[in-house]
């Protein structure tokens, strides 16, 4: 007699649930090898050539606010940048600098920061391409609309600073209110960058007040930034009037005010380095020329 044995029923699931945790969820270790290959990346810090990224660049390739250390792709926080340069006493200058020394050749070419980001970038990458470094005077109110270019100018080498939080004249203002000026950009800057600033530069005036000077130490600042050669450009004379002007003033130790947002300032800046190049001087941050 042949005996028969059946098979014990398979366990089944208790639920829809339970059939889900008992396949592997491809798509999810799909997302975990992409993820753990774009971390290798970015620690590598190198394009796909093997060299070193540009910060800047790296950034926009990756999708990563400079603003919040957040990439905007997947929302996954980065690691935060260092903090950026702080505002610094330097003891031979007077409180309101116009120049720094005559001994060396080096000038400052220093930029309200406000108008339209493009512009701004296409003012920094000729400068970059030159080997320039420059100084930048941010509006707080324009850091609000374009925080990535905070950390933009901080990752080019160039200097960061404060120009007021909303543009307005300064030296016509009360006390309090030039404070809430001063201080509202610096906060900006702050959050942004982890610092201040480098530099103040009051606004709508080449010097500040005794007033204004004042407030600007309250809020951290040793030194009031003015200049000794004025390129104009903001009246939109034309690329090479913006040139001629500066040329015709500059000598070593000179702080040049320049400005963002201007088409005639973003097509003299070749010419204008080419030339300070024969002349054998150098444009550098505001804080190297007195360093």
């Amino acid at each position: 007699m042949v005996r028969v044995t059946t098979p014990a029923p398979l366990p089944q699931p208790d639920s829809e649930t339970d059939v889900v945790r008992a396949v592997p969820n491809r798509r999810s270790a799909l997302r975990a090898g992409a993820g753990l290959a774009a971390a290798g990346a970015l620690a590598t810090g190198c394009s796909a050539t093997g060299a070193t990224a540009h910060p800047a660049s790296a950034a926009r390739a990756t999708g990563t606010s400079h603003a919040t250390g957040t990439s905007r792709a997947t929302g996954i926080p980065q690691a935060p940048s260092s903090p950026a340069p702080a505002a610094r006493a330097f003891p031979r200058q007077p409180a309101q600098i116009t120049h720094g020394p005559r001994t060396r050749p080096r000038i400052a070419l220093t930029f309200h920061g406000q108008g339209d980001p493009a512009v701004a970038e296409k003012l920094l990458a000729e400068a970059e391409t030159a080997g320039a470094r420059v100084t930048v005077l941010a509006v707080g109110t324009w850091l609000d609309a374009h925080p990535d270019m905070a950390r933009r100018i901080l990752d080019g080498g160039h200097d960061l600073g404060n120009h007021t939080l909303r543009h307005l004249d300064i030296n016509a203002m009360s006390e309090p209110d030039a404070y809430a000026e001063v201080l509202g950009c610096a906060d900006r800057l702050r959050r942004l960058t982890g610092s201040i600033g480098t530099w103040f530069r009051p606004s709508r005036t080449a010097r500040a007040s005794p007033l204004v000077e004042r407030v600007a130490r309250r809020v951290g600042y040793p030194h009031v930034l003015s200049y000794d050669v004025d390129s104009l450009d903001f009246t939109s004379p034309g690329a090479p009037a913006v040139t001629r002007q500066v040329l015709a003033g500059i000598r070593p130790g000179s702080v040049v005010s320049l400005h963002f947002g201007y088409a005639d300032t973003v097509a003299a800046l070749p010419a204008l380095l080419h030339e300070l190049d024969r002349r054998g001087l150098r444009a550098v941050t505001t804080t190297e020329l007195l360093s």
